[in-house]
């Protein structure tokens, strides 16, 4: 059985880690180095980093900070914000990024995924995707937005998931809009439903509360990792208190730096 992962994200605008609610309100977290740090002594798997501004002002991602986060921690990472085309992911892979995530370019230029997974290869090319539950004529609709959350794009969550699939896309990590920085559990049914469509990983992001929300989302919402921010940024829980209270409910972690996995099953 393969570890489910837990993952921080930091959120980056202006070179500083931020956490808002809902995509909005930040609050000012620290600086991206000594949070990478910090999660990367605490034992997280991954690390996320989102420069959430850079698409909506239409700028390229701080490739500066992506640097030396990559030479200074060593678990893999992340990277999205600011993707345009098809030189923005060689870049930041040439930067030190294990992975770059793809949001607001992949709805602009719909065969970006594809290209970027056939030169790169599918490993290394996630479909981010913010959602939010919208009405439509009366009825609930999960649509995707992008540009930090701020444009609704018309698309159907669960027909964007199977196109990134489709194009190659090797993971997909679903922000539920609704629930982000609320910490009040993640999107279960959402969250359920694309794991159920595509065989790909899926990382469940936005709502994160506490340990045992990250459990329900793992089993209940099928999620292979749970990401979250603000109860690590501001301390209310660590990373290894976290794994800690996973193992002991039987989930299969890496409890130490080593990569070793445990099951208290």
């Amino acid at each position: 059985m393969l570890a489910k992962r837990i993952i921080p994200c930091l959120d980056v605008d202006k070179g500083r880690v931020v956490k808002g609610v809902k995509f909005f309100d930040h609050q000012d977290a620290g600086s991206v180095m000594d949070c990478a740090q910090r999660y990367e002594e605490q034992g997280a798997d991954e690390l996320v980093f989102y420069d959430i501004t850079a698409s909506h002002e239409e700028r390229e991602l701080t490739l500066e900070v992506l640097h030396e986060a990559s030479e200074r921690v060593f678990m893999p990472l992340t990277v999205g914000g600011g993707v345009r085309d098809i030189e923005d992911v060689r870049l930041m892979l040439n930067s030190g990024a294990d992975k770059v995530s793809i949001n607001s370019a992949a709805v602009l230029d719909q065969n970006l995924i594809k290209r970027s997974a056939l030169r790169f290869g599918s490993q290394c090319i996630v479909l981010a995707i913010d959602a939010n539950r919208v009405k439509w004529d009366g009825q609930e609709v999960w649509e995707v937005y992008i540009n930090g959350g701020r444009k609704p794009t018309g698309i159907k969550v669960m027909d964007w998931v199977r196109k990134g699939l489709a194009d190659g896309a090797g993971e997909i990590v679903l922000n539920v809009m609704n629930a982000d920085g609320t910490r009040d559990g993640y999107d279960l049914e959402m969250t359920a439903a694309v794991s159920e469509a595509v065989p790909i990983p899926v990382v469940a992001s936005g709502g994160a509360g506490s340990p045992e929300d990250m459990y329900e989302v793992l089993t209940r919402g099928r999620a292979d990792a749970a990401l979250a921010a603000s109860i690590f940024h501001f301390g209310q829980y660590s990373i290894g208190q976290t794994k800690q209270y996973l193992y002991e409910r039987g989930i299969v972690v890496r409890m130490d730096r080593g990569g070793s996995t445990c099951n208290a099953a």
